[in-house]
């Protein structure tokens, strides 16, 4: 693999710094930082870049930064830094907006139940904007519906990961024949296989909502950091993009 490439060094440190950050300031960190959902007092607008830099944990930042390593650094020396910066925040981007529209979608969907039963929607957002909320609401939405809708509003979502996404699908379009192992599952797969098995994995678990990865993880921002990659993969290749334009 060689040494480590620009792109990926220069994201690694911050990424690192930004955890160091995190450890040290604890919420205040988490408050700015992290995608907070648009009406949460807590959003602003450059935390869709942010939040790729802060992570929940040691087990998250170090699993996000070995990926980012291990499959960012043959494409950025294929690419050029220039070409994998753009890829990398795009795929990032992606990741957000997914997350965010299909947040929207939980958001209002649980909203408007209430409302059409007679609830006051400036009570509503009153109750929910002091991290509150009314156990009535479960009878009237359903636990998964209420669980999305307080989910959609209260919980930030942070991590590289949709960008690694996209990194990983980008790798698997380049070098489909690589073999790739899971940690529980120390089996040798071919990355075009592997790599679509975890995607629809993901898909499965946000449709579901039972995820086989454990609680806590936006498995939309990996749906959408994935599509944007693929998105651009295909443009590029389709275009016969030129890769010295980059450099």
């Amino acid at each position: 693999m060689g040494r480590i490439t620009d792109a990926v060094k220069h994201l690694l440190i911050i990424n690192v710094l930004f955890f160091i950050a995190t450890q040290l300031l604890g919420q205040q960190m988490y408050d700015l930082f992290s995608l907070w959902f648009p009406k949460n007092e807590h959003f602003q607008l450059w935390q869709v870049a942010t939040h790729m830099f802060m992570h929940g944990g040691f087990m998250h930042i170090l699993f996000n930064m070995y990926a980012l390593w291990a499959f960012g650094t043959p494409l950025e020396q294929m690419w050029g830094r220039n070409k994998f910066f753009f890829f990398y925040f795009s795929a990032g981007l992606g990741a957000a907006l997914i997350h965010t529209l299909v947040n929207y979608y939980y958001f209002n969907d649980g909203l408007q139940t209430l409302v059409a039963n007679g609830y006051n929607e400036a009570n509503i957002m009153d109750i929910i904007s002091q991290g509150k909320y009314d156990t009535s609401w479960r009878e009237i939405m359903g636990e998964s519906t209420m669980k999305n809708f307080l989910s959609a509003y209260m919980t930030p979502a942070v991590g590289a990961s949709g960008a690694i996404y996209g990194i990983l699908v980008a790798f698997g379009m380049m070098f489909p024949n690589a073999e790739l192992m899971l940690i529980f599952l120390p089996v040798p797969i071919k990355a075009k296989y592997f790599i679509p098995g975890l995607i629809l994995l993901d898909l499965f678990s946000g449709i579901t909502g039972f995820s086989v990865f454990g609680g806590g993880i936006a498995h939309f921002a990996h749906i959408g950091g994935a599509l944007f990659g693929f998105i651009m993969m295909w443009y590029w290749k389709r275009n016969q993009f030129n890769n010295n334009r980059w450099n």
